[in-house]
C-alpha cells in the first residue's frame, strides 16, 4: 500500500470557480494550502492527496461554507471524475460499473484511496476509504466523495434517485443539514464513509451506455516513492527549484530516510531530479516562446551558460541545437 496518496490537479477546477464565484481570494487559498495556482493550467499534473485536502479546507475557511465539498462533488457529478466516469459509461450495469470503479480508482484517479461494494443482507454499501495516514481534512474528503459516488448511482438510477443514507466517519459533522439537503438523506456517523441503498438496485441496466472505442483512458499515476517525489520536484519548479530537504518534510520524512528508500527502489533523488529537469527542459524548448535564458533560470539555474552545459551533458546537443532540430522535424 502507498504511503503517499496522489490524486490528479483537475479536481481543483471546480474548487477554485467555487471560491471565485463566492468573492474569496484564490491567491489566498492557494498559499494556505501550499500550492501554486499555475496548478489550474495544468490539470493532468500530479499532487499530494494531503495537499488536496488542505486545499478544500482552505476554500471553506476562505468562503466560510462547510457544505462546499458536498455541493461541488453533486453539481459536478461523474463528469468531474475523467477517466472514472468513462469507465462508469462503459458498463452494462450498476453492479458492474461499481466493480470497475473499484479497481480502476487507485490507478487511474487517486491513489492511497479505496471505493468499492460491499452486500449486507438486503443492502448494498457503496464505500469509501482513505487508506494513508491522514487525519485533518478526512471527513472533508469524504463528504467531496460521496456526492460523487451519489453521482455515479444516479446515471443508473436517475437525477432524482436518492440512498438509504449516507455515512461519514469522525464525531461532528458541519452543516449536516446542509449536506443533507443535498444528497437528500440522512447523513450519519460510522466507521466508514458511503451510501447506503436497497441490493437490487444493482442490477440497473446502464441507461446510456458507450462503446469502449468512445472512452479515452488515462496512464497509470503510479504510486512508488520515485514517482511520487518526481512529481513534488516538478510541482516545486513552479515557484523555484526544491531542496531534497523541502521535499523530504513534505513527505513527512527525514533526508536519510528518503534518500534509504529511494535507494531501496534503486534510484536516487538527483537521478530523479535530473530526469525532470530533462523533461522540462525538452517540454519549454519544444514550446519556443521562451528565451534560452529564460529556460534556464525558471530550471533553478544561474544563467543561461550554467543551463546549456547541464543540457549538454544530458543529451549532446546544447539547448539552441535541440531546439533547432525540433524546428526541422529532425530526431532527438
Amino acid at each position: 500500500m502507498p504511503d503517499h496518496g496522489l490524486t490528479r490537479a483537475r479536481t481543483m477546477g471546480p474548487i477554485a470557480e467555487a471560491v471565485q464565484a463566492a468573492g474569496g481570494s484564490l491567491g489566498r487559498v492557494f498559499g494556505r494550502a501550499g500550492m501554486p495556482l499555475t496548478l489550474l493550467d495544468t490539470p493532468d499534473r500530479l499532487i499530494l492527496l494531503r495537499d488536496q485536502l488542505a486545499l478544500v479546507e482552505a476554500a471553506i475557511r476562505e468562503i466560510g461554507d462547510p457544505s462546499l465539498p458536498a455541493r461541488l462533488s453533486t453539481d459536478t457529478g461523474i463528469a468531474g471524475l475523467g477517466p472514472i466516469g468513462v469507465q462508469v459509461r462503459l458498463s452494462d450495469s450498476l453492479g458492474a460499473a461499481l466493480q470497475r470503479v473499484e479497481v480502476v480508482t487507485p490507478l487511474l484517479l487517486q491513489t492511497a484511496t479505496w471505493t468499492g461494494l460491499r452486500r449486507r443482507g438486503t443492502e448494498a454499501f457503496y464505500g469509501y476509504a482513505i487508506t494513508e495516514r491522514i487525519e485533518a481534512g478526512r471527513q472533508v474528503n469524504e463528504v467531496l466523495a460521496l456526492g460523487y459516488l451519489l453521482g455515479t448511482v444516479r446515471h443508473f438510477l436517475g437525477a432524482g434517485w436518492r440512498p438509504e443514507r449516507a455515512v461519514v466517519t469522525g464525531a461532528h459533522l458541519a452543516a449536516r443539514a446542509e449536506i443533507e439537503a443535498l444528497f437528500g438523506c440522512t447523513v450519519t456517523l460510522g466507521p466508514r464513509a458511503g451510501l447506503v441503498f436497497p441490493a437490487y438496485h444493482l442490477d440497473a441496466p446502464n441507461p446510456s451506455r458507450v462503446d469502449f472505442r468512445d472512452g479515452v483512458v488515462d496512464a497509470p499515476i503510479g504510486s512508488d516513492l520515485g514517482t511520487c517525489v518526481a512529481h513534488l520536484i516538478e510541482l516545486g519548479l513552479d515557484e523555484a527549484r526544491p531542496s531534497i530537504d523541502g521535499i523530504a518534510g513534505h513527505l513527512g520524512l527525514s533526508r536519510r530516510t528518503l534518500q534509504r528508500r529511494l535507494e531501496a527502489e534503486g534510484t536516487g533523488y538527483a537521478e530523479i531530479q535530473r530526469h525532470v529537469l530533462i523533461r522540462r527542459a525538452k517540454t519549454l524548448l519544444g514550446a519556443d516562446s521562451l528565451p534560452i535564458g529564460r529556460i534556464g533560470i525558471e530550471l533553478g539555474y544561474a544563467d543561461a551558460a550554467h543551463f546549456s552545459r547541464a543540457f549538454l551533458e544530458w543529451t549532446g546537443l546544447t539547448p539552441r541545437q535541440w531546439r533547432r532540430h525540433v524546428r526541422q522535424g529532425a530526431p532527438v
